[in-house]
């Protein structure tokens, strides 16, 4: 399972990078204008920094939903940096593109999936990463993770190299339950991350060895 931080803040890239688990970073528009950052030059800036952070794939989104618009977008923000994979939603006009990036030897991140349909579509189109929504389908009443499962499953039977990453993670328990469904990666918040070193029973029996450590030790 690898770990991507989803976010566009800096601090927080920096944050989980220096766990020494990070293997990759996830953006898009929404991310880029909570963070403030307007302008193609400084959207692109700011995408070539997280790149000299992180040692691994940093998905950048396109805005285009036009083929020319999309290849357009795509190309130059592939040349921005070799960690560049170029994020396209899952739109007819998405898949082509990404049919095409995947000839030219361009890294994709086919985002905005919903079904096991539109992930087949991705994967035989030779997309890099198909990413799931799993908090929003569950936001409807559906479940999200029952997604991840049906898609692992569809690729796994058919030898699809396209990697299923986990997005729109929530919490914590969603990790959990994304790795035993047998996602490649998770893509989520840095709390959720941190999350996962949380237990009361760690918290109690570190108290309680620092607590008898002292008293043998008293000077």
């Amino acid at each position: 399972m690898k770990f991507f931080i989803d976010t566009a803040n800096i601090k927080q890239i920096k944050e989980a990078n220096d766990l020494g688990v990070l293997d990759g970073v996830t953006t898009n528009p929404s991310l880029m204008a909570k963070e403030g950052i307007k302008g193609k030059n400084n959207i692109h800036n700011h995408y070539k920094s997280i790149c000299e952070i992180v040692d691994g794939d940093v998905s950048a989104e396109v805005i285009s939903t036009d083929y020319k618009g999309i290849i357009k977008e795509g190309e130059e923000l592939a040349a921005l940096h070799p960690r560049i994979v170029v994020k396209v939603p899952i739109i007819k006009e998405g898949i082509k593109a990404i049919k095409y990036f995947s000839n030219k030897g361009i890294k994709t991140n086919c985002t905005l999936v919903f079904s096991p349909g539109q992930a087949l579509l991705a994967a035989k189109a030779g997309a890099t990463y198909v990413s799931p929504f799993i908090g929003r389908i569950d936001d409807i009443a559906s479940d999200g993770v029952k997604l991840i499962e049906q898609i692992v499953e569809i690729y796994n039977f058919y030898g699809f190299n396209t990697q299923v990453l986990a997005a729109s993670i929530r919490h914590t328990m969603h990790i959990i339950q994304c790795v035993e469904a047998g996602a490649d990666v998770a893509t989520c918040p840095l709390d959720a991350i941190m999350g996962l070193l949380n237990h009361p029973l760690t918290d109690i029996g570190l108290e309680k060895f620092l607590s008898d450590y002292n008293k043998l030790n008293k000077v």
